[in-house]
């Protein structure tokens, strides 16, 4: 089919998301509301001679479900498939989506090794986990910690991150200390911190659980008074772990996406999820508005005939959180946005639903 006629039939846009637990299902919400804003304002602006439709499928963290929902999106002929939050879900997204010949932007997934090999049907919003992880580590580092513990859980996620955490620590001199949860008790894993003396824990586990149990044991612990508590994975910013944790959720850094401060584009959308979702919304849903914007401008270079290949490399949209635009970055397989913005950022103890911004960093430098 000539790709010039494809204006005369509704545009299919293949959407997957966590929306329900074992899932990160506040982290699906808040990424399914900014896809939806996104595509409404590309509807309403007239963008296409047609109006996109998304087609929403819940993964729940499951790779197999993310699988046979690309292989349902390519049998109803959707023009790309968008979204996923879970690194292990967007992997088995991306190689599915390479075998069928569906070009996949994947909005919040951050393992570097999206794809086993180069490939072109592949791009990401979100910065690699080798940069963001490296700036966390850096934080700590300036926080005066080079003694880490991580409580951690099995998966390849948590593993590379640990990896990076390990390369970080141990060219200054310091070291990581894992602590696998899977056979330790929160109370037993504090019995281990007071032992090991680490100057922070790492929260390499799953939300809500066994998050909220280890911060309130090690919260409540006086052996360990003063511990810094971080999770680079963002758990303390989701509204579940919130509600159950409260105060005790607080002065946790974690990684987030945005820029030192919104431009007035990136404030009206903010703006507008707030509403949307009836509470502040995350990064998230600033990636998944994102993505809405470079889908629409996929699907236009797609219909004007332009190859794959060229289609990423002559995206230039002014997104929620700056100008977006990909490019092929060493040692990673897809086409990444390599100016993504990344913070470290906690709640604040003195108001809990607000945030602090610990550091900013740019590609050229940190303040």
């Amino acid at each position: 089919m000539h790709h010039g006629s494809c204006h005369n039939e509704r545009i299919l846009v293949g959407v997957i998301a966590p929306l329900t637990e074992p899932g990160w299902s506040d982290a699906g919400r808040h990424l399914l509301a900014g896809l939806e804003l996104g595509f409404n304002e590309v509807n309403d602006s007239s963008a296409f001679r047609t109006r996109v439709k998304l087609l929403v499928e819940d993964t729940a963290a499951d790779a197999r479900k993310a699988t046979a929902a690309v292989d349902r999106f390519a049998l109803v002929g959707v023009a790309a498939v968008v979204g996923e939050y879970h690194s292990v879900v967007a992997r088995a997204v991306a190689t599915r989506a390479e075998q069928v010949g569906l070009p996949y932007l994947c909005c919040s997934a951050v393992l570097d090794t999206l794809t086993d090999h180069p490939t072109d049907w592949v791009a990401r919003l979100s910065p690699p986990q080798s940069r963001g992880w490296r700036v966390f580590a850096d934080f700590l580092l300036k926080e005066g910690c080079t003694r880490i513990a991580v409580a951690s859980a099995k998966s390849i996620y948590w593993a590379a991150g640990i990896e990076i955490l390990r390369t970080q620590f141990e060219a200054v001199g310091g070291n990581v200390l894992d602590l696998d949860t899977s056979g330790l008790s929160p109370t037993e894993l504090c019995d281990r911190l007071v032992a090991a003396k680490p100057s922070a824990l790492l929260l390499l586990v799953g939300a809500t659980e066994p998050l909220a149990s280890i911060v309130q044991s090690v919260r409540q612990d006086s052996r360990l008074s003063g511990l810094l508590i971080g999770a680079p994975a963002g758990q303390p910013e989701l509204s579940k772990v919130h509600e159950i944790l409260r105060t005790q959720g607080t002065g946790i850094p974690f990684l987030r996406y945005l820029p030192d401060h919104l431009s007035e584009e990136g404030s009206r959308v903010m703006g507008h999820l707030h509403k949307q979702l009836g509470e502040q919304p995350s990064f998230v849903a600033l990636e998944g508005y994102d993505a809405a914007k470079v889908t629409a401008e996929l699907i236009k270079l797609r219909n004007s005939g332009v190859a794959i290949r060229d289609v990423w490399r002559n995206i230039s949209v002014e997104g929620s959180r700056g100008l977006i635009r990909f490019s092929q970055v060493p040692g990673i397989n897809v086409w990444q946005w390599a100016d993504a913005p990344v913070q470290v950022a906690d709640r604040d103890p003195a108001d809990p639903e607000s945030f602090r911004v610990r550091k900013v960093y740019t590609r050229h430098g940190t303040h």
